[in-house]
């Protein structure tokens, strides 16, 4: 009988696994759903199960069907020089990379001779997503591929620019595609086609939608909201809900943040729905219950919310916690008022750094069912820690990764995490690291 409680409570735990295929997660939520991991970070560290060698990239990884896939850019010539005003050249090529999980070997790589032409030029941003058996890669330049998962047969492909008219971002194309119901999802950009619609298993286009002289940088979500399905669509002039199906305006409303830098997911709290950005740009949005419509519950003030650019803020329990980047601190603030409850840059940027610039920078992910976070810092160090509206309490901190990028004139490392098999997987410039958390 023992045998088989045993194997029962194997078989449920494999069975609430999560994988993580896209920008996170699963449900894009930043939740880390899987049982059995770990509630302390101990000082000795928790166990690296491997390290790999990788090139230059924002992107973090995706994890899906036994494979890690984390894209990559191959540097032959360019220097590495990070002007927030001013695009730089890069030759080199642009890589899309399927990793064993239990081992980080390589079991594919899809390569193509690709040249740069970005402001902070250091490799792609857009996080693969894997769907139905397929890998969706969206390039730094605009160059969409859709391969085979387990094998990397390329099975379609599209540039945003050449096909679309999309202009070139200047810090390149960077929101991660969205699959529902065979559907792809994309914020593109041209006349007609900020934002479009593929089918997902050939590439041809659905539908195309919205006019934005600048397409920005935030992915596409689908919401339910208003008795239906909305496809959230954030460009530099206005936050819009759109039929998924035909590309339909439901509603729009302004939410324009300097330097075009639309770059977060809006994150839903029942009918509510948080966005921010550079600028002190932040709203709280009320979407009407029974209809597909929208207004604003209120903005945000130089002392209220929290103005999030890198990373996305999530909202567990009524609080939004994100990384505010005019203070370089965490900040917990009220869901339904934006007022803070509190906020500190423990976490954040390393001590040494702290007077250096602004967007400052760390990853939230929630474990399910409990007050507590796994955090990635700009630092490279992943920290578990409990956050509630009360405050911040570390409880564990482990170094992982060495910071290989530049920004504000201090070291840092600023690509997403992603949580799944018990483990964390980490990258910098140099390699990507799985660490068990497992219990």
């Amino acid at each position: 009988m023992r045998k088989i409680a045993f194997l029962t409570l194997a078989l449920i735990a494999t069975a609430l696994a999560d994988d993580w295929p896209r920008w996170m997660g699963e449900k894009a939520d930043s939740t880390w759903r899987e049982v059995g991991i770990r509630k302390d970070l101990p000082k000795k560290g928790a166990t690296v199960l491997w390290r790999t060698p990788v090139g230059w990239g924002y992107s973090g990884p995706s994890v899906a069907e036994g494979l890690v896939f984390l894209p990559e850019y191959v540097r032959t010539k360019g220097e590495l020089i990070n002007n927030p005003g001013k695009a730089v050249a890069w030759k080199g090529s642009e890589r899309l990379r399927a990793l064993d999980v239990n081992t980080g070997k390589e079991k594919w790589v899809y390569e193509q001779p690709l040249d740069y032409l970005l402001s902070y030029p250091g490799g792609p941003r857009s996080t693969p997503t894997v769907a139905d058996g397929r890998v969706y890669f969206l390039g730094a330049m605009g160059h969409l591929s859709c391969l085979d998962a387990q094998s990397g047969k390329l099975l379609w492909k599209r540039d945003f620019q050449k096909d679309f008219g999309a202009p070139l971002p200047i810090w390149g194309f960077s929101a991660h595609p969205l699959v529902k119901d065979g559907t792809l999802y994309c914020l593109v950009g041209g006349e007609g086609s900020t934002a479009v619609a593929f089918d997902a298993k050939t590439g041809k286009v659905k539908w195309k939608s919205l006019n934005a002289e600048n397409q920005g940088y935030s992915p596409p979500s689908i919401i339910q909201a208003g008795g239906t399905d909305q496809l959230i669509i954030w460009h530099t002039k206005s936050i819009n809900g759109l039929n998924p199906s035909t590309g339909d305006l439901y509603w729009a409303l302004p939410l324009k943040p300097n330097y075009g830098m639309a770059v977060i997911t809006p994150q839903l709290s029942g009918n509510k729905m948080f966005a921010s950005g550079i600028g002190r740009i932040g709203a709280l949005i009320e979407l009407g219950k029974d209809q597909p419509t929208a207004k604003f519950a209120w903005k945000g003030k130089p002392k209220t919310a929290l103005y999030s650019c890198n990373s996305t803020p999530i909202i567990v329990d009524g609080v939004i916690y994100g990384s505010d980047i005019s203070s370089n601190c965490l900040v917990a603030a009220n869901l339904e008022d934006g007022k803070r409850f509190w906020q500190t840059e423990e976490p954040v940027v390393e001590k040494e750094h702290r007077t250096s610039g602004r967007h400052g920078t760390v990853y939230l992910t929630h474990h399910a069912g409990n007050e507590q976070f796994w955090i990635v810092n700009e630092g490279g160090n992943l920290i578990l820690a409990k956050l509630n509206k009360e405050g911040y309490k570390e409880l564990g901190r482990q170094h992982i990764l060495e910071p290989t990028n530049e920004a504000f004139g201090r070291p840092v490392v600023w690509s997403a995490p992603a949580f799944a098999e018990k483990s964390v997987f980490m990258r910098n410039d140099k390699e990507l690291v799985r660490v068990d958390l497992s219990e």
